[in-house]
């Protein structure tokens, strides 16, 4: 695997945007696979509204988004609407993430963040834009990667460091568990748990350090009134997936 792009294709574009398409699509296309079979991915037609890519042997969706400074805490999306919408179907794609070099455009960072982590919680609404502008009143959305546990972000290259394929396929199928929930509100439960517990750090933690969460959980859900019971129960949700491991005596082990 290379991670230099092929500056080669892009020589007959002039705008920057439609050189970076070009380049990162085409990476992508060499050496990405599905996480999810290993199988290689292939393009869409430009008639795709959603997904950029797909498995021909899973039937797996994949969209790209490229970004050349650091990814952050947040992603520029696109209509807030359509993206909402798009959480409640079933061909809501996998979005692959691709952070290249500004200076020589290598590839930094690629991962892929599943479809089943995309609840309503971590797509934030942006301002109207201005009666001034060409889209005036259009709504775009921005995707807070804050709000995605660890586990949700299946690395490929991680600082220019190229992770083996059998890692990613193993990263992969850990969280599959989540495409079960259909109640977009029990999975941000599971997700907000789940990001608490890499916030603890380590592999083991206790249940009385995810009491010390309470608070916060309880101005996210202020209707709840029973806030340690569904950390219990996201906890036991999680053991009993085999995300978690029970040790005794209130002490936990992510495997």
């Amino acid at each position: 695997m290379h991670l230099s792009l092929n500056l080669a294709l892009a020589k007959n574009y002039k705008s920057q945007s439609q050189k970076i398409r070009v380049l990162t699509e085409d990476w992508v296309g060499s050496y990405a696979f599905c996480p999810s079979c290993g199988y290689s991915i292939s393009v869409y037609g430009h008639n795709k509204p959603v997904a950029d890519f797909y498995c021909f042997r899973c039937s797996e969706d994949f969209e790209l988004k490229s970004k050349r400074n650091a990814l952050g805490e947040k992603v520029v999306d696109g209509a807030y609407g359509t993206m909402i919408k798009r959480l409640q179907s079933s061909s809501n794609p996998n979005l692959f993430l691709l952070h290249y070099s500004a200076e020589n455009l290598d590839v930094e960072n690629f991962f892929i963040i599943p479809k089943h982590f995309f609840v309503p919680e971590i797509i934030e609404r942006r301002k109207p834009l201005s009666q001034n502008a060409r889209r005036a009143g259009w709504i775009g959305c921005n995707i807070l990667l804050r709000g995605i546990p660890n586990s949700g972000k299946v690395f490929f290259i991680k600082n220019k460091r190229i992770e083996p394929k059998n890692a990613i396929l193993l990263n992969w199928s850990k969280t599959l568990f989540l495409r079960e929930p259909k109640n977009y509100r029990l999975k941000g439960w599971i997700m907000d748990v789940m990001c608490y517990i890499d916030r603890l750090g380590g592999r083991e933690f206790s249940l009385k350090d995810m009491y010390n969460f309470e608070n916060e959980l309880r101005t996210k859900y202020p209707d709840n009134r029973h806030v340690k019971d569904k950390i219990r129960q996201q906890l036991q949700f999680l053991r009993d997936k085999g995300y978690l491991e029970f040790i005794g005596k209130g002490i936990y082990r992510k495997t």
